[in-house]
């Protein structure tokens, strides 16, 4: 069971408008390596990892990524806000527009629409937890892709905080990796 504070994980109060910004957001709302991507994908991966101590933090990671989901989606509704039809198509959201309005629905910066093919899992521990640590550090350099594409105060200290948690998830990911592959269980061969 989740229990929902109703709080952001990180304070966001962007106050400049930038639709350019916001489009890129969508890499890390429902593109391939984004956070919607990552939480389904490790909610999902927990069941067939060999233990509890596995279940337990693919769940809290695949949680707070959800949190994550929140923060990017928050970001982007903030960079939108007050937007004009002829300044969303002008930044290419006008197919966007079309569509959904100003209401978020999870693409990429491109359009391409979220898919579950991006929510990778393949039952082997080994593979998946592999995969999961490709996953985050792919995500840390998007973060810093999109770091490098603002000097606003406001937006890049939301995006240093959510690159520093794909460090800490990467590192736990490979914590739990080296136990399993230094434990000698029958069930973690």
């Amino acid at each position: 069971m989740f229990l929902y504070e109703k709080k952001l994980e990180y304070p966001i109060n962007i106050r400049k408008k930038d639709l350019n910004m916001a489009k890129n957001l969508l890499a890390q709302y429902g593109g391939c390596d984004s956070e919607l991507a990552a939480s389904l994908r490790y909610l999902n991966q927990r069941y067939t990892m060999p233990d509890a101590k596995g279940m337990a933090l693919l769940t809290d990671i695949g949680t707070e990524e959800l949190a994550h989901v929140e923060m990017i989606s928050t970001m982007i509704a903030q960079l939108m806000e007050g937007a004009t039809i002829e300044e969303l198509s002008k930044a290419g959201l006008n197919g966007h527009y079309t569509m959904h309005d100003r209401g978020l629905f999870p693409t990429d910066p491109n359009g391409v629409p979220f898919t579950t093919a991006y929510i990778e899992t393949t039952g082997d521990w080994r593979a998946d937890l592999e995969s999961d640590m490709a996953a985050e550090q792919r995500a840390r350099a998007t973060y810093e892709h999109l770091m490098n594409e603002t000097n606003d105060p406001d937006v890049l200290a939301p995006l240093a905080f959510l690159r520093q948690r794909e460090n800490v998830h990467y590192a736990r990911f490979k914590e739990l990796r080296d136990y399993y592959m230094n434990k000698n269980q029958p069930n973690v061969d």
